[in-house]
């Protein structure tokens, strides 16, 4: 009878879960494990400090021996530390140094409030576990700062005063029993915004809540002071620029491999931040946008150089625990940067790339295309398709001006695509489309009513960068001008254009054809629906008059879970969400000379950390 004999018992297959208990968990897992755990403490600290019945329910048995935990009659202080426990838990969590510092400074604080307020010793005993944890586990705590500014300060102001403000209004309602008559919203709204500035409000109470009540919101109002005081006063950390040195270098780059990828003429852009290979032929530019890294494109240089200028990149998101992400990169960029990384890529959108020696106006396919350029230049209108070398300094800042006041929005957008200049000296290559009509009634920029900008791909090849149009014009000026520039192209040795980027093309292509399943329809429709505020479908639609060849571009991310935060920071990029309260003009600081970056790393600053 097979299989009767029992098979033996490992020696150490009973005894293994017991001696990974006693190791503790995985060192690269201690900072995400103590940052949620002072998110947890935080939340019950705060729960303890504004309903006075939960400090003595057993959930905050856990919080007292955590730190944070001030005693269950500390209302104030259990609030306040509540509050900065969740201020640093995001820090912990992402193992950045500094918060590591702070949290070594806060469990001694924790050990001795356990002693004093309850003479605990498991108390004392965990907190200094916890710490001795902390300092064993200190090389997972080696993250660099982030880019900051003085920025931070105005937006913690605004919401730390919210998140006081509604806390306030809490711990204000909490105590029903102890109110003396029955108060309005807006006496205790008033309440609360007088205790902030530690001075009485309407409100009153029996017996000592009064006291509990107004250490509460003085302790709030505090926090919000002395937490907006440090980051405006704290050095500034300001993002890494493009030196003349790194602008020299990729340029050198470009002119050698620029024809491979159409958008590496973007990476130009001042904005960006460079990390090269070790060998210099390769190199990736990248922005941090909420503590994601995010590169646009293919690297620049040599395809075998490639893996080096991503490693350098890795390394670099690895020292200051930034998210890692790819925008906008072609399917042999995809394909190298998730061997290199084991990052996975998503199909994100097509790029329209029109072939010049292909396009022509005749056929039905371009009837609307034909009739619209010929309606438009039947009404008066001209074209000048030119280089930025060929123009003069007055018109070249008319167009900059006309460009800048046609934008339409506050906001330059643009970032995997958008150069973010027109007629720097450097960018003498570049091509400007210009649309006039003669004779009409001159406007503010005389004659000219649209630009569009092309920066080079390569040596024969355009990527259209941006397109304006003075609004009192006739429409189709963007038409006009991409039929002209395309019709001029050969003139400039140019064999293929690169229009814009069509997110989710495929998805709107594929939906709107007969035999579309349900789940493909209704995503369809929801990206339709969101084409109200970000253009999708009509992207799509306005680059498929040309008739173009379509190239796949990818989104390359760490795991499913970045993909909203990579989301938001992509939408920041490109100047479609903006989380920086706008000063008033009168108080915006004037454009000073560059000076040096610290956030800038090097190659010995990455080892260190």
């Amino acid at each position: 009878m097979s299989g009767g004999v029992p098979r033996p018992t490992s020696p150490g297959g009973r005894s293994g879960g017991i001696r990974r208990l006693l190791r503790g968990p995985r060192p690269e897992t201690v900072p995400v494990l103590v940052g949620r755990a002072c998110a947890l403490v935080g939340l019950l600290d705060i729960a303890a400090g504004v309903f006075p019945r939960f400090r003595h329910s057993r959930m905050h048995a856990l919080a007292e021996v955590l730190p944070g935990a001030l005693g269950p009659f500390a209302a104030a202080l259990s609030l306040s530390a509540g509050v900065l426990l969740l201020l640093l838990a995001h820090g912990l969590k992402r193992g950045k140094r500094r918060a590591w510092r702070a949290g070594v400074a806060l469990l001694p604080a924790g050990a001795v409030a356990q002693f004093g307020y309850r003479h605990s010793v498991a108390g004392v005993v965990i907190s200094l576990a916890l710490l001795w944890a902390l300092l064993r586990h200190r090389d997972q705590f080696a993250a660099l700062p982030d880019p900051r500014s003085r920025w931070r300060a105005l937006t913690n102001l605004v919401l730390m005063g919210a998140g006081s403000l509604l806390l306030g209004l809490l711990v204000v309602s909490a105590h029903p029993d102890r109110m003396v008559g029955d108060p309005s919203l807006a006496d205790r709204l008033t309440h609360v915004l007088y205790g902030l500035f530690g001075v009485e409000g309407p409100v009153d109470y029996r017996g000592t809540t009064s006291w509990t009540v107004a250490f509460s919101l003085g302790a709030l109002g505090l926090l919000t002071a002395v937490t907006t005081v440090y980051l405006a006063f704290r050095p500034e950390h300001p993002a890494a620029r493009l030196t003349e040195e790194d602008e020299a270098r990729l340029r050198a780059l470009l002119a050698r491999h620029g024809g491979r990828d159409s958008l590496g003429h973007f990476a130009l852009r001042r904005d960006k931040a460079v990390v090269f290979s070790p060998s210099g032929k390769a190199a990736v530019t990248y922005r941090v946008v909420s503590g994601v890294m995010l590169a646009s494109g293919d690297p620049i240089g040599d395809v075998e150089a490639w893996p080096g200028a991503i490693e350098r990149f890795m390394d670099v998101a690895r020292a200051h625990s930034w998210t890692p992400a790819v925008m906008g990169c072609s399917e042999t960029g995809g394909e190298v940067w998730t061997r290199e990384t084991g990052l996975d890529a998503l199909e994100l959108g097509d790029e329209a790339v029109v072939d010049v020696a292909d396009f022509s106006l005749t056929g039905r396919a371009m009837r609307n295309v034909r009739q619209m350029v010929k309606r438009i230049e039947r009404a008066g209108y001209e074209t000048r398709v030119r280089r930025v070398a060929d123009l003069g300094p007055n018109e070249l800042d008319r167009i900059r001006r006309a460009a800048d006041d046609w934008r339409g929005t506050d906001t330059e957008r643009g970032f995997s695509m958008a150069l973010g200049r027109i007629g720097d000296p450097a960018d003498g290559d570049c091509l400007v489309a210009t649309a006039h009509r003669p004779g009409a009634e001159p406007g503010a920029y005389g004659d000219l009513k649209a630009v569009l900008h092309f920066v080079p791909w390569g040596t024969d090849g355009l990527s259209l960068d941006l397109m304006r149009r003075d609004r009192s014009a006739d429409p189709g000026m963007n038409e006009l001008l991409i039929v002209a520039a395309l019709q001029a192209a050969p003139r400039f040795g140019v064999e293929r254009v690169s229009l814009n980027f069509a997110m989710f093309r495929s998805a709107l292509a594929r939906g709107e054809k007969i035999g579309a399943g349900p789940v493909l329809r209704a995503w369809r429709g929801l990206l339709v629906f969101l084409s109200r505020w970000f253009q999708i479908e009509s992207l799509y639609k306005f680059n498929a008059k040309f008739r173009p060849r379509w190239e796949p571009r990818f989104v390359v991310y760490r795991a499913s879970a970045d993909l909203p935060r990579i989301g938001l920071a992509a939408m920041q990029a490109e100047g479609f969400v903006s989380l920086r309260l706008p000063l008033p003009r009168f108080l915006r600081r004037r454009s000073a000379a560059p000076r040096p970056c610290p956030h800038r790393v090097t190659e010995g600053d990455v080892r260190a950390a």
